[in-house]
């Protein structure tokens, strides 16, 4: 079997302004040969499938490989409370609204984005 080769070491270079969505996909479409209709259904794909991950009674966790986490964390009603002291006036005391369960989401970073970043 003949060895494989390495892939030609990219060039990363720094960038100084957000990108817009048109700027991404341009990007993506210019660095992988693909059209930029193509990369975009990718995108929308994507988001399609993300959405399927973390929707109600679903999984609720969605890994996209070496770099992120996005999960669902359901958070329990909270009843109201009263005469409970007042953090930010020492020596007081208030009332505390009753909260709904409620499902939020919390994006995790993986090690090669954190190591994306040093």
């Amino acid at each position: 079997m003949p060895a494989k080769k390495a892939a030609p070491a990219r060039k990363i270079t720094a960038v100084k302004e957000k990108f817009t969505k048109t700027q991404i996909l341009n990007e993506i479409a210019d660095n992988t040969g693909l059209s930029r209709k193509e990369v975009s259904a990718v995108l929308e794909e994507l988001g399609v499938v993300i959405e399927r991950h973390i929707k109600k009674r679903a999984v609720g966790e969605f890994t996209l490989p070496g770099l992120l986490k996005i999960k669902t964390v359901k958070k329990p009603a909270q009843k109201a409370r009263k005469n409970v002291p007042n953090p930010f006036r020492p020596g007081e005391t208030m009332d505390v609204a009753a909260k709904p369960a409620s499902t939020k989401v919390k994006v995790l970073p993986l090690k090669k984005l954190k190591d994306m970043a040093l």
